[in-house]
């Protein structure tokens, strides 16, 4: 089987999913697949609230696949993967020999976390519900970015009892393929490997083709990351998230985080994938025809979006801290992350400084530029204003909190409305997006397993 085979094969039934998921619900389906498997989940660790992390093992091949999803626990379209991937490989044991792997198949590393998106995983699929409901950790409380990490000053070991399960289950089996399962929000499909494979450039575009879904070819989330082929990146890493910032004369150290799940895997040779689908489709995210701004221009319009978003969050934040009397999650998010967006316009500004910017932006360029803005006012505006409303519920509801709510409420609703304004109010189809990232899986495990023939 060759990896474009067995990417265009894994597209000949769509599943379908009306709604995502809650966690209760996932231990559920996973446990009935373990039941039909005759396979028990094996427990791998405990969250840092006490609950159990599972994986579900499918298949006798020589070769080992580790697949997780929920590392990100804003990212729930992995869950919906994990659970066709497991289905399929149980009810099509042909399947599993042809592929040559053993399926370590982990549905939910941070449970914890997604318990904190599911208000919105019911829907309605708009921009503004799923933003109003959002959660994201701070990036020392992220199981994909807490593994351990030592670099020039930068030093990171407190692994969270979530990233530990993971290093242990990688440690045991030494997988030959792992896939971290992340999702994006707006624009089109694109990919990440841990290294360069040529071969599964093609494969991959011809997976999001075959669904009718535009690859997301402007810019890559971070800016020193390595283009393979268009919306086709090398894995993110820490090493080079620093030089960056050193280069740029911002403080390296100010990302409070380690390595990756695939650095980590990186020293038994693994082939990482991670394939990001978006939940609203944009028409500008894959035209690379020239725009008529500068992108020197429309990297400076994303710096003033980032100091704006740093000044009125900051201003919030040192507001209310005197009164702020619950250790929240959406606190310590925002504690971390609010103080990102001045470290950002800088990095930004000094991109726009550089002699390669003086030339006209794509389309899909300016796109990625601008709706970062959106993106980030609307998921970092809405953390805080979460942690404003816990104030509230737990009672503590001081003048100072409750002005301040009033305020950020009001700008907050401006941002999605501005938001939603450009946004497409048609979500794709949640059973496709999770199409695409398994036959992305089945593709890249192939190539990884050198079975192409």
């Amino acid at each position: 089987m060759t990896p474009a085979r067995a990417g265009q094969e894994a597209l000949r039934r769509i599943p379908e999913f009306a709604t995502i998921p809650s966690v209760d619900e996932l231990n559920r389906e996973f446990s009935e697949i373990a039941d039909r498997a005759g396979r028990p989940l094996r427990r791998i660790g405990t969250s840092r609230l006490g609950e159990p992390l599972q994986a579900l093992t499918v298949g006798t091949g020589p070769a080992q696949a580790v697949i997780f999803g929920g590392v990100h626990p804003n990212e729930p379209i992995g869950a919906l993967t994990a659970l066709h991937l497991a289905r399929t490989l149980v009810d099509e044991p042909e399947l599993a020999v042809q592929l040559g792997y053993t399926w370590h198949i982990v549905p939910c590393i941070d449970p914890d976390g997604a318990r904190l998106n599911e208000g919105w995983f019911s829907g309605p699929f708009t921009r503004g519900h799923y933003a109003r409901h959002f959660y994201r950790p701070a990036a020392d409380e992220q199981v994909e970015w807490t593994f351990p990490f030592s670099y020039k000053r930068a030093y990171f070991d407190r692994m969270m009892p979530e990233t530990v399960a993971l290093m242990r289950l990688i440690d045991d089996v030494r997988p030959a393929f792992m896939c971290s399962l992340h999702n994006g929000e707006h624009g089109g499909v694109y990919y990440y490997l841990s290294r360069p494979a040529p071969q599964l450039y093609e494969p991959l575009h011809a997976i999001a083709a075959a669904v009718e879904l535009p690859l997301d070819t402007g810019e890559p989330e971070m800016p020193y990351t390595p283009r393979y082929a268009d919306a086709i990146f090398g894995m993110g890493r820490s090493e080079d998230a620093y030089d960056f910032a050193e280069s740029a004369g911002l403080d390296p150290t100010r990302w409070d985080a380690g390595a990756s799940s695939a650095a980590y895997a990186e020293k038994y040779g693994t082939l990482t994938l991670v394939t990001e689908v978006p939940y609203w489709l944009h028409p500008d995210a894959n035209d690379v025809s020239e725009s008529d701004e500068i992108y020197a221009d429309v990297l400076k319009r994303r710096a003033e979006g980032m100091d704006e978003l740093g000044r009125i969050l900051g201003e919030t934040l040192r507001a209310i801290e005197p009164d702020v009397s619950v250790r929240s999650p959406f606190v310590r998010a925002s504690r971390a992350f609010v103080p990102m967006f001045e470290q950002l316009g800088r990095q930004e500004a000094h991109r726009a400084a550089q002699p390669g910017a003086a030339r006209p932006a794509t389309r899909a360029e300016r796109f990625g530029c601008l709706d970062q803005v959106h993106c980030f006012r609307l998921r970092y505006g809405g953390m805080l204003r979460r942690a404003l409303e816990a104030e509230l519920a737990a009672g503590n509801g001081t003048p100072v909190i409750r002005q301040r709510h009033a305020e950020l409420s009001d700008i907050y609703d401006g941002w999605v409305a501005e938001a939603e304004a450009v946004t497409s109010s048609e979500p794709i189809a949640l059973g496709k997006l999770a199409a695409v990232q398994y036959a992305a899986i089945l593709a890249t495990s192939v190539h990884a397993a050198g079975t192409t023939d």
